[in-house]
């Protein structure tokens, strides 16, 4: 894997966090007014790794401090493992910052680069420009970093429910199956988070939007991590950005893929490709699967636009917990997003607008008419079960994968 963001990191127009380093939620939650969000005024140009390192709004750790914050990194408090490194669990006091006892002050996860990992400097530098300076309800909060000699590491706030990708497709007593009502939350919730991104404001492409990357906190709020492949957007007259091609097998828009021309809508693909995951309870890419579905999106379209086949591609243990012109009005959104030409897909301000009607119309709720498998799939559904009173630890991949086109 190599690395493709330039050696000189360009700063968006950051968002006024209105809090200091000293000054960190414990909880992670966060007014849900995102569109009352203040952004600076700073002029969209080139910037060094000293600049942006002096400007994020984020503590500076010492390696000492995140040592004895993770226990010596100790292997039963890794959370994850991926192209980056491995994400620990820590503890810190919410008020000093300084390294606290296990089991008392705030919970961190702590992602360290391998020097020897997929990801190098310039993803890690990314991701402190971008989450340094942007701050709204829908992305991880991004605590401090970690620049010592060799050792590079990123502090966030902890995610107590782990990833989606963890809640779709692992199977076992921790992770119980998402209901459609929280499918439903979860995907507004990254939706405006993407939004957020593309806003006139900040012009942020993400680029690597998928499953592993849409962090749940205890409310199941959706928050979405791991900036290391975003780009800022065209600017000027500007229709796209020419990148080289990066981000995940099964995810990537076609255009990108065959040209390197990167925009706003190629996050729409994305995430229409992620909403069709939590549709059908399947990944993007299954080489498990029977031939002729192993790609997803492949598989899954002819049946998006036919109310009488929907129910051919939706995840059996939602078996009574939908309408069926619920689940047609989701189905409708994702074929929109996944639309072969991006001029027509939605923004990702209507893709809100679209959730938040199907989020809020009757037509979400379960059939009545068939009362015994809502009850029966509501007792697996995460909706019914304390997750909190198991020993959860496991957490989203910190990785991407390259793609060449």
């Amino acid at each position: 894997m190599g690395v493709c963001l330039s050696s000189r990191v360009k700063a968006e127009s950051p968002c006024n966090t209105g809090v200091n380093s000293n000054c960190v939620s414990t909880d992670g939650n966060f007014s849900s007014t995102s569109s009352n969000v203040l952004s600076l005024s700073v002029p969209p140009t080139p910037r060094s790794e000293g600049e942006i390192l002096q400007s994020s709004n984020v503590k500076r750790f010492s390696f000492a401090d995140l040592k004895m914050a993770t226990r010596n990194f100790r292997p039963d408090s890794v959370l994850g493992e991926g192209g980056f490194g491995s994400v620990f669990k820590g503890w810190i006091d919410e008020n000093s910052f300084t390294a606290a006892k296990p089991g008392t002050g705030m919970v961190i996860a702590v992602k360290r680069l391998n020097q020897e990992g997929f990801q190098g400097h310039k993803e890690w530098l990314a991701e402190v420009n971008y989450l340094g300076q942007l701050y709204h309800p829908n992305l991880v909060k991004l605590i401090g970093y970690c620049l010592e000699e060799e050792h590079r590491l990123l502090v966030y706030e902890f995610m107590p429910r782990g990833s989606l990708e963890n809640h779709l497709f692992r199977r076992g007593s921790y992770f119980q199956p998402l209901s459609w009502k929280l499918r439903l939350k979860v995907a507004l919730g990254a939706a405006k988070g993407l939004a957020f991104l593309h806003s006139a404001e900040t012009k942020v492409i993400y680029r690597d939007f998928k499953t592993s990357n849409i962090l749940l906190d205890s409310n199941y709020n959706a928050k979405l991590s791991d900036f290391g492949l975003a780009k800022d957007g065209p600017t000027g007259d500007k229709s796209h950005v020419s990148t080289r091609v990066m981000g995940t097998y099964g995810y990537a828009a076609p255009e990108y893929l065959a040209t390197g021309h990167l925009t706003a809508r190629s996050d729409v693909y994305s995430f229409g490709v992620v909403l069709l995951e939590m549709l059908s309870g399947r990944r993007a890419i299954d080489k498990n699967r029977p031939s002729g579905e192993h790609n997803l999106v492949e598989w899954a379209k002819p049946y998006l636009a036919n109310k009488r086949k929907i129910f051919r591609i939706l995840d059996n243990r939602l078996e009574g917990q939908y309408s069926m012109e619920g689940a047609y009005k989701a189905a409708n959104l994702a074929l929109r997003c996944l639309s072969a030409e991006a001029k027509f897909r939605p923004n990702m301000d209507e893709v809100v607008t679209a959730l938040e009607q199907l989020h809020d119309s009757k037509e979400s709720g379960g059939n009545r008419n068939n009362p015994t498998n809502g009850q029966r799939m509501r007792r697996r559904s995460a909706d019914d079960v304390n997750i909190n009173k198991r020993a959860v630890s496991s957490y989203p991949r910190p990785s991407v994968s390259p793609l060449y086109a």
